[in-house]
């Protein structure tokens, strides 16, 4: 047994427990507590499963989605959540989670170190069809949350239709058909009243 390289990865282990930490916008279904990035990676790891025939393309990889679905807030660690519709936010989101990358994923033996931060780069950049379909997921989860609790971090936040669906029409590049699936929720949402019309709404639609 290589003890250093056990040591490395036991190491890594407990780095990404911090993970449990991480609180998010969303909260749980029962709307009783925030709901976390573990809980959130968890999830969403499930839906890659679950939902894979609603891929764009066909004939993914989905151990690699699948893998981005647990790797890909590791840098929230460092780096916190960013509220996706924070535009202040956003703009540094990049500059906070690169430093954080280097340093959690460099916890690792050099192999393992450069194969987690190719999947968390490969989810990043949205080039591959695994990495679109990943980023469609991670839209979709939260969409399902925030309508199934009355709007949740929607309401909390005053977001506007045209806001949600400008997000989240990311989620077409990689699962048309959860996308038109979201969109009937979005305005559900609407005539519900969890959310108000913006602006925007019909632009570009």
């Amino acid at each position: 047994m290589d003890r250093e390289r056990l040591e490395s990865q036991v190491r890594f282990l407990l780095e990404i427990d911090r993970l449990k930490q991480v609180l998010r916008q969303n909260t749980l279904l029962d709307a009783s507590r925030p709901e976390n990035d573990a809980e959130h990676s968890w999830h969403l790891a499930v839906m890659v499963i679950l939902l894979a025939e609603y891929a764009r393309e066909p004939g993914l990889d989905l151990l690699r989605v699948v893998k981005m679905a647990l790797l890909h807030d590791v840098v929230e660690i460092d780096a916190g959540d960013t509220f996706v519709y924070d535009t202040v936010g956003m703009a540094g989101k990049r500059e906070r989670e690169v430093p954080a990358a280097d340093r959690i994923f460099n916890l690792l033996p050099a192999d393992l170190a450069s194969e987690f931060r190719a999947v968390w780069d490969e989810f990043e950049a949205q080039e591959t069809p695994e990495a679109r379909f990943a980023a469609a997921l991670d839209r979709f989860q939260p969409l399902l949350g925030n309508y199934h609790t009355g709007g949740g971090g929607w309401r909390t936040h005053g977001i506007t239709a045209d806001r949600i669906r400008a997000r989240n029409r990311i989620i077409e590049r990689g699962a048309p058909e959860l996308w038109d699936y979201a969109r009937e929720l979005i305005e559900d949402a609407v005539r519900r009243g969890y959310v108000q019309e913006g602006p925007g709404d019909r632009v570009a639609e």
